[in-house]
């Protein structure tokens, strides 16, 4: 059986990963967060009141330095802080925001996910990697590790995004093909994108940028107004779990379906 070709971008992204250079120091009220001890404005608050140590050594400045193999406590008890890079995948359902509040009150993704996550896990203070409109479903991103959000949403690593769009008129695939050639929106141009037309009303859509309202801004531009729109993969990454549930990613899907070489992993 032929051996599956690595896509072009995976190895990009995986060669722009690994020549990233050394970590900068990581500061204590961070470690503590990403190591999941206390959330990161209670772990703030924490190192504040004089409730941790490093080293044996009361510190109460929040964004001190972390040295390599320091030995920290919270409330006496040792927490290994050994940096792990962490991913969950959630099926966003519509009507929730990608932010940390919502002005409508109808409800943020981060409010969804911790409903479901047990204690342990929700004493991590977990990032959205990027975002997706209100009325936008599926496939989001959450992680303890900065560096894989500053990853995955850098124009730079080209991480395909998929997208399959109920349009408002019939399409055609010569409507499509602008966007396979590359259009110029107005706040500039954008890549070509590869773009399906799957069945009747149904445009399949692949974009390696993540602007605000691109794929409704693109697929008005050439007359196909959106009326629904659902993100099934990132990456080699398919959606497979149910509307508003999660899982976390095992670290060989982290490397080989994203492309980033997960920490402690």
């Amino acid at each position: 059986m032929k051996a599956k070709k690595t896509p072009r971008w995976l190895s990009a992204a995986r060669e722009r990963d690994s020549s990233a250079g050394q970590d900068k120091p990581d500061w204590l009220s961070r470690a503590l967060a990403r190591a999941g001890a206390l959330p990161l404005a209670q772990a703030e608050a924490a190192i504040a009141d004089g409730r941790v140590k490093m080293n044996g050594r009361v510190v109460t400045k929040p964004f001190a330095p972390l040295p390599e193999r320091a030995r920290v406590q919270l409330d006496g008890k040792t927490i290994d802080v050994t940096p792990r890079t962490r991913v969950l995948m959630f099926h966003k359902p519509a009507g929730i925001v990608c932010a940390g509040h919502d002005q409508e009150k109808q409800g943020t993704v981060f409010e969804a996910l911790q409903r479901l996550l047990s204690a342990e896990l929700a004493s991590y203070s977990w990032h959205g990697v990027g975002r997706l409109d209100r009325d936008t479903t599926g496939l989001y991103l959450f992680t303890n590790d900065e560096r894989f959000v500053a990853f995955a949403t850098s124009p730079a690593t080209h991480l395909p995004k998929r997208y399959l769009a109920q349009v408002a008129a019939t399409a055609t695939d010569a409507q499509l093909e602008p966007l396979r050639r590359g259009i110029t929106l107005d706040d500039g141009p954008a890549r070509p994108a590869k773009a399906l037309l799957r069945e009747r009303g149904l445009v399949e859509l692949t974009l390696t940028e993540g602007r605000n309202h691109q794929v409704k801004r693109m697929l008005a531009h050439v007359k196909l107004p959106v009326k629904n729109l659902h993100r099934e993969a990132v990456g080699e990454l398919t959606l497979d779990i149910d509307i508003a549930q999660w899982r976390e990613l095992a670290a060989a899907e982290i490397n080989e379906k994203l492309g980033f070489v997960p920490r402690g992993g």
